[in-house]
């Protein structure tokens, strides 16, 4: 008697593949990239002759800057590798591109010297994102060491914004805007690579909130003011912010020159 072989049949058991969560530090790369990416538009059009949307461009790169810093805080993604691409990005859009603006607004009138005072944006900016780079792994400070890259370049962008129509008002000197621009140029260049501490947009824990509610408020006018004014919004706040800076190292240097006091940063400026 024969028997019927049975055939075994094999079922393929597919087990559901587990989607790999988005790494955190996508995010606020994502905000760098955009940053990089207005950069390099701004030098497009600044090259075709359209200054007023590249400068226009610098500011929205400084926002995009600060935005990722916000979500790296948020997500609590941050990571050398987003540090790392925030510098580079940073050199781009706050170091070549404010340099690229202000040698088509003035600078070509100079020759070769025109050149090395544009290269001052990227060179130095370039020296205070690899020392600040190189402290961060270190300490960590409550407020920038030397004047922010995206402060320089807005500051810059913001300068062409508010007078590119009103360039009269520099025919009286002797070297028309130049006898501005260059001066300001240098200084804000020296400010980059120095050691005078700016103020840094604290983090939104219950502490930072308590210990620097000042400056909270003053970030909130610094917005209010933007909004309302918008280009000469712009260089009323960071002038103002540049000048707060320049008034806290002095202090800074008569305590530490005049007093026994060694931290006067302690006392909360």
């Amino acid at each position: 008697m024969k028997y019927p072989i049975q055939k075994k049949r094999f079922r393929k058991r597919f087990k559901p593949r587990k989607i790999k969560p988005i790494p955190r530090f996508v995010v606020p790369s994502f905000f760098t990239l955009m940053n990089l990416f207005c950069g390099f538009l701004s030098m497009i059009l600044v090259s075709d002759g359209n200054l007023m949307m590249g400068a226009w461009l610098i500011v929205l790169a400084g926002m995009f800057d600060v935005l990722d810093g916000f979500m790296a805080r948020l997500t609590n993604a941050t990571s050398e590798f987003g540090m790392e691409l925030d510098s580079l990005s940073d050199v781009i859009s706050f170091g070549v591109a404010p340099g690229f603006l202000v040698y088509h607004v003035a600078f070509f009138e100079m020759g070769i010297v025109g050149i090395l005072l544009s290269a001052l944006a990227p060179i130095c900016g370039a020296i205070r994102l690899a020392r600040f780079n190189v402290e961060s792994k270190t300490v960590e400070y409550d407020y920038f060491r030397g004047l922010p890259s995206p402060a320089y370049a807005i500051m810059l962008a913001a300068f062409y914004l508010t007078f590119m129509n009103r360039m009269d008002v520099f025919d009286g000197l002797n070297h028309g805007v130049l006898s501005v621009l260059v001066p300001v140029v240098v200084l804000l260049s020296f400010l980059m690579v120095s050691t005078i501490p700016f103020d840094k947009i604290p983090k939104f824990d219950r502490e930072s909130i308590k210990k620097h509610k000042n400056r909270l408020i003053l970030l909130a006018v610094y917005f209010i003011i933007i909004v309302i004014f918008q280009d000469i919004g712009l260089m009323f706040v960071f002038s103002f912010f540049v000048i707060k800076g320049l008034a806290t190292g002095l202090y800074i240097f008569w305590k530490q020159a005049f007093t026994d006091d060694p931290d006067p940063l302690e006392e909360g400026l």
